[in-house]
């Protein structure tokens, strides 16, 4: 959408056309589709490294993780299945990415409340909300984003967290397109996305923008035609007018009504 990115980055034009850059070394394609999908599950070595990095031994290691050693050594040599629960705790106990978490096949944005919203970017490392000791456990990041975009009305300050994680963690991936399209989540996802990659830009991390223009071209596909708006609806008719007239070109383009911008975003750059 923005002609000026090829300049700025030099990564070639962005948001238009077919994604050309070479597939991320931890996805892989999904038969039928022009779309990534996530793995959703930890290898039993992946869960071994883990505790290695960590330079504990399995005795110490199965203390931390509620289990015997045991049973661990069965899980690290891939004689028991590694739930996705053994991951969720794996994930907590030896502080590893939050991407590694895994995604549920039933997801649904469901209604929460901006104190669990903010407990739950605290626990994907937002800076904003670093002060935070959250006791929520933590969800994939895909997760956070389309739960947050599902709420009718959302804090302002949730909704400047939101461009971040995209920026962190937000890959052209199947699970998170196809999910987004279903509950009708595209065009706020789209907007998001676009500001992450404005983001990006602002950084001159050319390949994150590069990767964040590939999603942007997915959920351009099946992107809506009725107007939305982004965090929280306009109270007065005066101001869907103003919201009208002085969004920017992507929130025109989402169909959005919204005034956000990349520079109200103070861990932009």
């Amino acid at each position: 959408m923005d002609d000026g990115f090829q300049d700025r980055c030099s990564c070639g034009p962005a948001f238009q056309g077919e994604p050309t850059q070479a597939v991320p070394f931890h996805l892989l394609p999904l038969t039928g589709y022009n779309t990534l999908v996530i793995i959703q599950t930890m290898k039993p070595s992946e869960f071994k490294s883990a505790r290695l990095a960590k330079g504990w031994t399995q005795t110490q290691a199965a203390a931390h993780l509620g289990m015997s050693q045991a049973y661990l050594n069965f899980l690290e040599s891939g004689k028991r299945r590694l739930t996705p629960e053994l991951v969720r705790r794996a994930t907590s106990v030896y502080g590893l990415s939050p991407e590694l978490l895994p995604v549920g096949d039933a997801f649904a944005p469901l209604e929460t409340d901006d104190e669990r919203l903010t407990e739950l970017l605290a626990k994907l490392g937002y800076p904003g909300f670093s002060y935070l000791r959250a006791r929520t456990p933590g969800k994939h990041p895909f997760e956070v984003l389309l739960t947050a975009l599902g709420q009718k009305i959302i804090d302002a300050r949730v909704a400047e967290a939101l461009p971040w994680v995209a920026m962190k963690y937000a890959q052209p991936d199947s699970w998170l397109v196809d999910n987004a399209r279903k509950f009708n989540l595209q065009n706020r996802l789209g907007f998001v996305v676009s500001l992450a990659r404005r983001m990006a830009e602002i950084r001159h991390e050319c390949a994150r923008a590069t990767e964040l223009s590939q999603l942007e071209n997915l959920l351009d596909d099946s992107r809506l035609a009725k107007e939305d708006s982004f965090y929280r609806p306009p109270r007065t008719k005066s101001e869907k007018d103003w919201l009208r007239k002085n969004r920017t070109e992507d929130a025109v383009h989402w169909n959005l009504l919204t005034d956000m911008r990349p520079e109200h975003f103070q861990y932009a750059s």
